[in-house]
């Protein structure tokens, strides 16, 4: 998707030479280009190797803090090798001498998580029969092996070749993502392990999960199991089971990626209502209700109580230290309309401004969020009207426009960023260029104190 010149997998894709030129061109040495990203440094000449996968391993180095038995760098070395050599395609075993790829990790962090503060950073060597990898973290160690999976080519004999190389590689920003939308489009679990593959070949790190929304609510909740029993597009065939959940968590931390769970709230929170009654405000036509419904109730209590409960199996569920907790285009009209949240609007002194009362609302969730010990993130309406940030972590920005207006703003008053606008992929036209995905500056701004955007997100949806 990202590199023309590359299948969808990440792997080469041979010239389409005519026979003449294949035979001139097929005893010319060349230098490896194809690495994605780029890394920070990468040197590689024209010296090559051959490989043979009958005398190739991979192996940990004599001083790494993690040995055998360490299950992320143990599947990952199980999983190179078949990407490095595809049963599907053309082996020629030729009778090159043994290479070994030897890893050395400075932390044992094999049993953990990635985090928002795990180093990627490592070095890479490639020399004749011998490859080392040192990285701080075994997150480091898997975006090296991602890199070496990726210098590896076959001729067009068949036989395969690495060259000569020296890489020191770390990312440019901590936070690389990826947005799908499972509540509009559900998508089988089997979709979102593919995709979760596809982001390890291209070294993004955070999984950004919307998964509810107004058109169905599937993950299956074993608080309030009516959730998904009468919000999911099928009760059964299209839900996330907790072992759904486990499954793509797993899937994606043995590749590095952070699963950020998003469910946003007070608006886009239709689902939810048909299976938790009293969740979401009556709608009035004067003194009338209309039988419709709006955002979540903000003026009960008992909001706060169902919130508290599902956030708090959410927050057991999901073992990141973020939460996406929404808060975008909230339509305020439900709420003018009905009297009772008119009357907590003059008992809290809002008078009838409901943007204050959408902060109230949105300052409570992050509330409970808080006492769960998970950091929130919110789009970037929260930060717009809201007089009171500093409650306020990590601000989104998705709008189009002068969107680094807004991260400018959001900078200055001092918050973390993830800026999202320019990534959108859902919006195609007879105008679309890819290219402008490309040429996007995200630091082309400063401020008076120097401020600049910390985190990036590109989101697909």
């Amino acid at each position: 998707m990202f590199i023309p010149a590359y299948s969808h997998s990440g792997r080469h894709v041979r010239p389409n030479y005519n026979v003449l030129l294949l035979i001139i061109l097929q005893f010319v040495p060349r230098t490896v280009e194809g690495v994605w990203p780029l890394p920070q440094t990468f040197t590689s000449s024209t010296e090559r190797y051959p490989l043979n996968p009958q005398a190739f391993y991979f192996g940990y180095g004599s001083q790494s803090a993690v040995r055998e038995g360490c299950s992320v760098l143990d599947a990952a070395f199980t999983r190179y090798f078949s990407l490095i050599f595809p049963a599907n395609g053309i082996l020629r075993f030729n009778q090159a001498g043994p290479f070994t790829v030897e890893v050395s990790v400075g932390h044992d962090d094999c049993e953990g998580y990635p985090g928002e503060d795990s180093s990627e950073k490592y070095s890479l060597s490639v020399s004749a029969g011998h490859a080392s990898l040192k990285a701080e973290t075994v997150w480091g160690a898997l975006r090296g092996l991602e890199t070496f999976s990726q210098l590896v080519y076959q001729d067009d004999s068949g036989s395969y070749f690495v060259n000569k190389t020296e890489i020191e590689d770390f990312p440019r920003f901590q936070f690389r993502g990826i947005l799908l939308d499972t509540s509009r489009h559900y998508l089988p679990v089997q979709a979102i392990l593919k995709t979760l593959d596809a982001m390890a070949y291209s070294k993004f790190n955070v999984f950004h999960w919307h998964i509810v929304d107004d058109p169905s609510f599937p993950y299956q909740s074993w608080t309030f199991p009516d959730l998904s029993s009468k919000g999911a597009f099928h009760p059964v065939t299209h839900i996330y089971t907790q072992s759904d959940v486990r499954r793509v968590i797993s899937h994606a931390r043995m590749r590095g990626i952070r699963v950020l769970p998003e469910f946003d709230s007070p608006g886009h929170t239709a689902s939810w209502g048909k299976g938790q009654s009293n969740l979401l405000t009556p709608c009035y036509k004067g003194s009338t209700p209309t039988g419709t419904f709006g955002p979540v109730n903000p003026a009960l209590p008992s909001t706060y109580h169902f919130m508290m409960k599902l956030f708090k199996e959410v927050s057991s569920v999901f073992p990141d230290s973020y939460i996406h907790l929404g808060g975008d285009e909230v339509n305020f009209s439900c709420w003018k309309s009905n009297p009772d949240v008119r009357a907590f609007m003059h008992k809290m002194g809002f008078g009838v401004d409901f943007t204050k009362l959408e902060a109230f609302y949105m300052e409570s969730i992050v509330n409970i969020t808080s006492a769960l010990n998970k950091t929130s993130i919110v789009w970037q309406d929260v930060f717009d009207y809201h007089e009171r940030r500093r409650f306020l972590s990590v601000v989104e920005v998705w709008k189009a426009g002068c969107y680094l207006c807004e991260v400018r703003k959001v900078a200055k008053a001092g918050l973390r960023i993830i800026l999202a606008a320019p990534w959108y992929l859902d919006q195609p036209g007879p105008t679309h260029n890819w290219a402008r995905y490309y040429t996007v500056w995200p630091l082309a701004f400063k401020d008076s104190k120097g401020h600049s955007a910390a985190h990036l997100e590109g989101r697909p949806c």
